[in-house]
């Protein structure tokens, strides 16, 4: 069996063959006393410590939370799953969409206690792969993760700039909605991403933990004012009521189709992942922040999801509301006052912006940690670390401006802005299911892992694996229009979209990526594989 992934260097190092806790027998590395337990985690994974540890398990716990917004984000997603399934239908996706995040987050959790660094799953793709294959799987990996975040953050800071508009909408009814005026508002959303990932970045961790009880609190505030104010449907009209209305063959075709509403409200579960290496006791504090945020985050998010459809009100009139948005036709129903249904929606949107604010952190923490290892072109100026403010700088800058730039997109035409930004679902699924995948076929086989402090155990297998069938599911419908028949307006243009994404990274790879990328490079004098013996 092959020992090693970098060769193995030993200058001012003892190294030496053992069995860790777990009985999975591995090499033993004792690192030079000064080093702490980061560093020391780092150093067997061939890293330098090069960028600061500010975040404990509150903030980073804020950070996952407020970057998934699920409860928000059902706010803007639910219109989807009412047309392919009906409330019935997205109560019961719902549950089955948390469970197969749950298996999804508790697989990564896993693997991120083995690897803690901040590219993640190419990473954690180049350990676990066979030494023939193991380069290329881990470019391809790591150039999912780069479209799912770019597309990711894209979305975030469109979503905040439209609500701007729908608040306009709803306090100015003379309001002209434009598409630029939309991009321009994005634009400022991003500006004010940019200026907490840069001059405030030193705070940030003390603003996530801020927002995480801004994020509860907002929760109670608007749900107790929706069941309390609303008009209330019946229990039948929520958990009997199938919708077919996108014309699918059968009720169950329309049912799976209708889950993309909750696959959107989760996605980003991965995001403290790429902020491992600016978390002290990552290998421990990381696996535990994704456990509770998606526990914490899908326990909110049914619970809102409850609220909407009990208090729902006249679905048409908010299907039909000039602001563009159901929900704030749905706040000003229920408290019938546009006074209320904006205090609600600013609450939502300062959220949705400090979700953008956390986003744009783990999407240039990906990037630089790619261009770290050389997977992108341009590797020397994006994976360099600004040496005053130990920041990825220029790192945010190039995500910064790749979102900008897409942005422009929308001035043309919003089908197909939605069409780029709906990359998101197959390229998060995508990098989870390559590592997830790989980790699996090693427990099937038999092989040593050498786990990190947080492990499944026996439960690895039926996480592991429950997670690959859920993954190929939801990313199967994703591709799939939410009516038919089929029009150019109403098309899911994702499947052209991330079918072309992928051609164009394979061909990347063959002319270009193939002579520049050999895997995470190694940077210190201290190496060990997580293979196992």
């Amino acid at each position: 069996m092959d020992h090693g992934i970098y060769p193995m260097k030993t200058a001012h190092h003892h190294v030496s063959s053992d069995h860790n806790s777990n009985g999975s027998a591995g090499p033993k590395v004792e690192v030079d006393s000064f080093m702490d337990r980061d560093e020391r985690e780092m150093a067997v994974l061939g890293k330098k410590q090069q960028l600061k540890r500010n975040f404990g398990f509150m903030s980073i716990l804020g950070f996952s939370c407020t970057l998934m917004v699920t409860w928000e984000g059902m706010f803007c997603v639910f219109i989807y799953g009412l047309t392919d399934g009906g409330p019935a239908g997205l109560v019961y996706g719902y549950i089955f969409c948390w469970l197969g995040y749950f298996a999804v987050v508790v697989s990564l959790a896993e693997l991120v206690s083995m690897a803690p660094t901040a590219g993640g799953q190419y990473h954690w793709v180049y350990l676990l792969a066979p030494p023939s294959s193991r380069k290329f799987l881990s470019y391809i990996t790591g150039w999912q993760s780069i479209v799912a975040w770019q597309a990711c953050l894209a979305s975030a800071a469109y979503l905040g700039g439209t609500i701007i508009q729908g608040l306009l909408v709803l306090n100015y009814p003379n309001y002209q909605f434009e598409r630029y005026q939309g991009t321009l508002l994005l634009y400022a959303v991003m500006a004010l991403a940019v200026l907490f990932n840069t001059y405030l970045a030193k705070h940030l961790p003390k603003v996530e933990g801020a927002i995480l009880i801004i994020h509860i609190v907002g929760f109670f505030a608007i749900l107790i004012t929706m069941t309390y104010l609303a008009p209330h449907g019946s229990a039948k009209d929520v958990f009997a009521t199938f919708l077919n209305a996108g014309g699918y063959e059968s009720q169950g075709l329309a049912f799976f189709v209708g889950i993309i509403t909750t696959v959107f409200a989760f996605l980003g579960a991965d995001g403290a992942i790429h902020m491992c290496e600016e978390i002290k006791n990552a290998s421990t504090i990381v696996p535990w922040s994704l456990m509770t945020s998606i526990a914490l985050n899908g326990a909110l998010g049914f619970a809102m999801l409850f609220a909407i459809l009990f208090c729902i009100g006249d679905i048409h009139n908010a299907l039909d509301s000039p602001t563009g948005f159901p929900f704030i036709e749905i706040f000003t129903q229920a408290t019938r006052s546009v006074h209320g249904a904006t205090a609600m929606t600013a609450l939502v949107l300062s959220l949705m912006i400090f979700a953008t604010i956390a986003v744009l952190a783990a999407a240039s923490r990906q990037m630089w940690a790619f261009a770290r290892d050389r997977g992108v072109p341009g590797s020397r100026f994006i994976g360099r670390v600004e040496p005053r403010t130990k920041l990825p700088l220029y790192a945010i800058g190039t995500t910064t401006v790749i979102t900008l730039l897409l942005a422009l997109i929308n001035i043309g035409s919003t089908a197909a802005f939605n069409a780029v930004a709906s990359l998101l679902v197959a390229g998060f699924l995508a990098s989870y299911m390559i590592p997830i995948g790989l980790l699996l076929w090693k427990r099937v086989r038999g092989d040593k892992i050498r786990y990190g402090p947080w492990r499944l155990g026996k439960a690895g297998v039926l996480a592991n694996g429950f997670s690959m069938v859920w993954c190929v599911i939801a990313m199967f419908f994703s591709f799939w229009p939410t009516a038919v028949p089929v029009t150019a307006q109403t098309m899911n243009w994702s499947c052209l979209l991330y079918g072309a994404t992928m051609i164009f990274s394979v061909l990347f790879y063959v002319f270009y990526g193939r002579f520049r990328y050999n895997g995470p490079i190694v940077e210190t004098s201290v190496v060990e594989q997580m293979r196992g013996a």
